[in-house]
């Protein structure tokens, strides 16, 4: 699902960079298949990787295409220890002293992600608060927030919007199967849900489940229902 993040994966012999999803990703896995991944901080993949995050917006991109040689050399690393089954050690190990040689992330755009974050559910108070906040005007915002994040503060904001009602509704699927409620409609009402994740009502939450992750509500919601295997 959309989130604002940015990730590192290997995966089926590649190294990838997977940008910021505006609509949920559904990459093809074999059964069985294993994923190795490091997430980026919120904000921070800019000085990892050398460009605005808009660039790679909903793209996946070999880890090469972006470092270059050192991206050549991480992969082939990665390759030899697959064969030697010290996938994770090696992932681990490599990002670790990469850090070491990388700028500190942007403490302005942690605090971008962070007010939004909170104050996702302030219907047509967040931009302005984070403006006040910041002491930056549209324009900046906008493109400090296109750089780190892939999209404006808008965008941005329905994202955690949405990321806040999906919390939601997981924690009443979990109390109701620890028998604090029961799994009908009444506990994972949509007009409920709508109203404490922030949405003007659920006309509005139903049309961005739709839009972020491709399903209506009702089928989000039995998918978040469904026992575990």
């Amino acid at each position: 699902m959309p989130d604002g993040c940015v990730d590192v994966l290997w995966r089926a012999g590649r190294l990838l960079v997977v940008g910021p999803d505006i609509t949920a990703a559904r990459p093809d896995l074999a059964p069985g298949a294993a994923v190795l991944g490091a997430r980026f901080q919120p904000g921070a993949a800019l000085p990892w990787l050398g460009l605005p995050m808009s660039e790679i917006v909903g793209r996946q991109v070999e880890l090469a295409e972006l470092w270059g040689a050192r991206g050549r050399e991480f992969a082939g690393r990665m390759e030899e220890a697959a064969a030697a089954g010290r996938e994770v050690e090696v992932f681990q190990s490599q990002l670790a002293q990469m850090a070491l040689r990388v700028d500190a992330p942007s403490r302005e755009a942690a605090a971008i992600f962070a007010l939004v974050q909170a104050n996702a559910g302030m219907a047509g108070e967040t931009i302005p608060l984070l403006l006040r906040r910041l002491g930056l005007g549209e324009r900046t915002l906008r493109r400090r927030s296109v750089e780190h994040f892939g999209y404006g503060a808008k965008t941005l904001e329905r994202i955690l919007r949405f990321q806040r009602a999906l919390s939601l509704a997981h924690d009443s699927t979990q109390r109701a199967g620890n028998g604090a409620g029961r799994a009908d409609r009444s506990d994972f009402g949509l007009a409920a849900l709508a109203a404490d994740a922030g949405y003007a009502d659920q006309a509005h939450l139903s049309r961005e489940i739709q839009s972020l992750c491709g399903m209506t509500a009702s089928a989000l919601l039995r998918q978040l229902r469904a026992p575990k295997a």
